[in-house]
């Protein structure tokens, strides 16, 4: 919705071959201004996560569908416009190995595991009438943090990931160990954003915070999707915010972050 620029075959070509990314996040606000929950276009917002899965998918990369809640913080607040649309993505491209289906990127507040699992069968079930083998990814508590409390009482679906957010930054020691937990109890953990900046987006970039991670994630295997792919005048965003080009960047091009 804020930066649909970016969602073109050649900014995912220049990810792909400068960057060796292989997976697009589409992060599609719900609740946020010109979310598809806050009076956004559904129809112009559903065209580009499609324009972003067939431009991924002619790339040979993988590509997440994100369900991007975040103020309004427990995903049951709009499941049934969530049922609506992952129903029309998961029948329009089904099974194809490439697309994750992330259903609630950061439930928060005082939304609970329970509910964030009530909230996760019912929208699981529905992509899996078109979709029986697709990966899904689920939120955890608090932001996508809490993947221990996960579990501990693991939704009794299969093909599924479990979310942890972090912003090196700002998390650390605390969430490495949450994380450990997580993977000592064998649950299935990816991280489906993160930045090295603080968690607001803003701030210092920390490289010693975010090597440690990396050297956590490549040890365990864990996958890991960058945030974000922008211009905005923030510490997170890849791009300068004096940056204009939509693909084939230089290194002037990116944000200190980026480089």
């Amino acid at each position: 919705a804020w930066f649909p620029q970016y969602i073109n075959y050649d900014s995912f070509r220049t990810l792909r071959d400068d960057w060796n990314t292989n997976c697009i996040r589409l992060a599609m606000y719900t609740a946020e201004y010109g979310g598809y929950c806050a009076g956004g276009d559904k129809e112009q917002l559903k065209q580009l996560v499609r324009d972003g899965v067939s431009y991924a998918t002619e790339l040979g990369m993988y590509v997440i569908v994100d369900w991007h809640i975040l103020s309004d913080s427990n995903p049951n607040l709009y499941k049934e416009t969530a049922l609506s649309f992952f129903e029309s993505i998961a029948s329009t491209y089904g099974d194809k190995p490439n697309i994750l289906y992330e259903i609630c990127n950061e439930p928060n507040g005082d939304t609970s595991w329970d509910e964030i699992k009530s909230y996760s069968v019912d929208v699981i079930d529905r992509i899996r009438m078109y979709a029986p083998q697709s990966i899904v990814i689920v939120g955890t508590p608090t932001w996508s943090q809490d993947v221990d409390i996960a579990s501990s009482s693991p939704i009794e679906r299969t093909n599924l990931l479990y979310s942890l957010h972090f912003y090196a930054a700002t998390h650390k020691e605390d969430l490495q160990s949450k994380l450990q937990t997580a993977l000592t109890n064998g649950l299935p953990v990816f991280v489906s954003e993160f930045g090295i900046t603080e968690a607001s987006g803003s701030g210092i970039v920390d490289t010693t915070s975010a090597d440690t991670w990396m050297k956590l994630l490549n040890e365990n295997g864990i996958g890991y999707i960058y945030w974000n792919l922008s211009n905005k005048d923030e510490a997170c965003a890849l791009l300068r915010s004096s940056c204009t080009s939509l693909s084939d960047w230089t290194f002037d091009d990116y944000s200190p972050a980026g480089q």
